[in-house]
Order: C-alpha cells, then structure tokens, then sequence
C-alpha cells in the first residue's frame, strides 16, 4: 500500500470539532430542559447534564457566565438555556456551553430571593431571639441611604417634626447598581463601629425590583445581622418585601413610616409625661397617708406607750445570768488555786533547786568520807614506805661501802666467791667514792676453820 489510510482518534475529533465550529446552526442555540446531577466547582464553574424525557446533554457554564446569575442551579429545576453546542476533544464528547440561564416559569430574581430567604431562614437568621428592641428615647439614629435621595429627606423631616432633640447621622451609600452591596456593607460596619448610634435605619424610596434588589443580597443580609445596632428596614414602599426586612430587628413599610417607628412623638412623650407625673402625685399621696396612719398606730402602740415593760425581763435575766456568771467565776477560782497548790507542792517535791541541794549534802557527806579514807590510806601507805625505805637503806650495797666494803664486778657480773676470779682477769672494784680497774695476780682461798 502506498500510504497509511489509518487515522488517529485525534485526528477524527478535530475533523469533527471543525465541523461543529463550521455550523452556524450550533451557535446561540436556545435550549429548554431540566437539570440533572449539578456540580458547583469551587472555582464557580458550574457542571451539569441538561435533560428531557427522551434525550439528555452534557453542559458547562463557566464562573464568567456563571457570576450572573441571580439563582442557583438545582438539580430538577427546569430551565431556558442559551450557549453554544461544541466537541470536547478530551472525551470525544458533544457539549453544551452556556452563556445564559433563566428559571423556566419564574422569574430569575424571584427564585434567588426564594432561595436565600430559605437558606437564610434555615440557619435562624429570621429567628426572633435575635431581634433587638428598640431604644424608647433614641439619642442618636443612624441613616444608611442615598445623600441626595427623597428617602433621607423624609427621614430627617420626620425626625425633626416628632422628636428635633435627636441628633441624625447619615452614612452614605449606593443602593443600586454594582457598587450598592459593598457600599451598604461598608456602611453598616461604619455605623456598628462608632459605638454611640442608638438607632440605625437602612433603606431607601421605592423602585423596581432591579432597584430593590441590593437589599436581596446574602452579603447585605448577613452585615444587618451581625450588626450591634437596633436595625430598621424600610426599603421601598409597603408592598415591596426584601431579605433585609427578615433580617433586621424591625420593618418599616417606608422610610418615613421607619423614622416614626425609631423616635417617639414629642406630643406623646409630653403627655406621658404629665399622665406619669399624675400617677407619681396620686400614687405619692395614697403612700403618705398609708404611712401617716402606720405612724399612728405604731406610736399608740404597746411597746411605744409601756417601753419599760419591754426590756424589764431582759434586766431581771441579765441579773439572774450575772450573778450565775460570778459564782462560776468564784467556783472555778476555787477549784483551780487548790489544783494550782497540789501541783506546786509536787513540783517542789522535784525541783531542781531542791534536788540539787540535797544532792549538794549529799555530795559534801561523801566528801568526808572520802578525805578520811584517803587519810586512813595515805596515813599506812605512809608507813609502809617509811618502811620500805628503811628495808631498802638496810640493803643498799652503797651503804655497806660506807662502811668499808667494796664490789667487785667481772665482765658486768658481781663476783661473789674468790674461785670465780683467776690470775690475769681484769675486774671493776666499785668503792664509795669511785671505781678501780685492777688485774688479779693471784688468788689465796680462805679455809674455814674446823
């Protein structure tokens, strides 16, 4: 074969894709149907399946177009759709591309009010314990409105005529066109922030619900309600009904009908005034004469006519307890100075005073005891030594030279017999008065005679 007659699946879907961008019957196509498995991508894309009883369509609006609109999609709603119909060349699918989207039957704002009214009301934002009450004599009221439009003159005109003593502080803001919601928004937190505000009313005149419909937005609702102030909503006329007149703590039908709902009349305070004032006098009067006849009858009473007889029993018991208080004092002084004398003639008994000076006698005692044993043993030890040395005297080999005698001494030996001695020998004679080194010559024995 000369060439390959193979496409690629690639190749196939962009013939096709050229072909849906070639017809012009598949731009701007207005579609009816009812959505099916709705998925809102957290970028705003919005992803679903278009369907009707015999056909369905993949569709995708993306978050530009998808900002618009004034409702929510929900699976089951039926609805007119305009958009382009084109391949999406990743799954080979045809693809509904949406520009536009309306509620099939309603009206696109309608649904959006329903539907945040009922979101709104499901986490309690309509609920009344969260509805504040108005102050009754307001010192400064908030206005949140156009600078230039009729609705703050019929503010301050109201204002003026019913209660001029208080004092009106606009906040200015846009309330239509792009710039109204965060315009209002801003507005409320200025006011909630300023902390001196008794007051706030927040609205404008009448108009169209495209006009009103700042007043429908989420953002707008949730400022009402977080907000510190009292809060009055008077937005268009009496027929006209907003998400902020659920929100906010009270609703006027105008916003003339709200500056006479914030203030009281000076008419009216005056006269209630004088009707308190009538009620003080009546009420003042009736207690004086209720008081008056109490002090009469409490001064003709019992105790003030006979005050003595009235503590005459509390003198006789104070007596009674005092004399009992005197002979319990005296018992008891009694009781413990006998207890204090037995305690102090024991603790004489073993005093330490006392202790030490019969161990004192006792110690002296033992002393002359002692010094006469010591005498007795000194006075024979005495003569026992006297004795001894006398013995000793008597032996004293030095005493015997005394007389005469000497000692002879060979090699340190005492030489007591003349046959230890022999010729040549050297001795040591020990005299009185000193020491002879001799030499033996001879030896002659000494016979007993018989």
């Amino acid at each position: 074969m000369s060439g390959n007659p193979y496409l690629t699946v690639q190749a196939v879907t962009k013939y096709i894709k050229r072909k849906f961008d070639a017809d012009p019957h598949l731009r701007n196509v207005y579609i009816k149907g009812e959505l099916s498995n709705v998925k809102i991508h957290p970028t705003g894309h919005i992803y679903f399946t278009l369907k009707d009883d015999k056909s369905r369509i993949q569709a995708a609006m993306f978050r530009g177009n998808a900002s618009s609109l004034k409702f929510k999609p929900e699976s089951g709603m039926n609805v007119l759709i305009t958009g382009d119909i084109n391949i999406y060349e990743s799954s080979g699918q045809y693809q509904l591309y949406v520009q536009s989207m309306e509620p099939d039957g309603i009206g696109a704002l309608f649904l959006a009010f329903e539907q945040l009214k009922e979101q709104l009301g499901k986490e309690g934002l309509f609920d009344v314990r969260w509805k504040q009450q108005l102050p009754w004599i307001p010192k400064k009221v908030g206005v949140i409105t156009a600078k230039s439009g009729a609705a703050f003159q019929d503010i301050c005109s109201t204002i003026g005529r019913r209660f001029p003593m208080a004092e009106i502080v606009l906040f200015p803001a846009a309330v239509q066109g792009k710039q109204a919601v965060p315009s209002i928004v801003e507005a409320i937190g200025q006011a909630d922030r300023q902390g001196d505000i008794d007051v706030l009313i927040v609205g404008r005149g009448g108009g169209s619900i495209e006009d009103l419909w700042a007043f429908n937005e989420e953002a707008v609702a949730r400022a009402i309600f977080s907000c510190r102030i009292p809060t009055i909503s008077a937005v268009g006329h009496e027929t006209d009904t907003t998400i902020a007149d659920f929100v906010a703590d009270h609703r006027a039908p105008t916003p003339t009908a709200a500056a006479e709902l914030a203030v009281p009349a000076k008419e009216e305070l005056a006269g209630r005034i004088l009707e308190r004032k009538r009620v003080i006098y009546r009420f003042l009067a009736t207690r004086l004469t209720q008081e008056q006849k109490r002090l009469d009858r409490l001064k003709n009473s019992y105790p003030f006519l006979y005050p003595d007889r009235l503590y005459r029993p509390f003198i006789e018991k104070q007596v009674s307890f005092e004399e009992r208080l005197s002979r319990s004092h005296n018992e008891l002084l009694y009781r413990k100075s006998t207890q204090f004398t037995q305690i102090n003639s024991r603790l004489q008994l073993v005093s330490p005073a006392v202790q030490l000076q019969q161990r004192s006698k006792e110690a002296v005692a033992v002393e002359e005891r002692l010094l006469r044993a010591m005498r007795q043993s000194l006075g024979g030890k005495q003569d026992r030594f006297l004795t001894g040395i006398r013995m000793l005297q008597a032996l004293n080999p030095l005493s015997v030279m005394d007389r005469g005698f000497t000692i002879v001494y060979k090699e340190g030996e005492l030489v007591k017999r003349a046959e230890l001695l022999a010729p040549g020998d050297s001795v040591k004679i020990n005299m009185q008065d000193g020491i002879a080194i001799a030499e033996i010559q001879s030896i002659e024995s000494i016979k007993e005679e018989s």
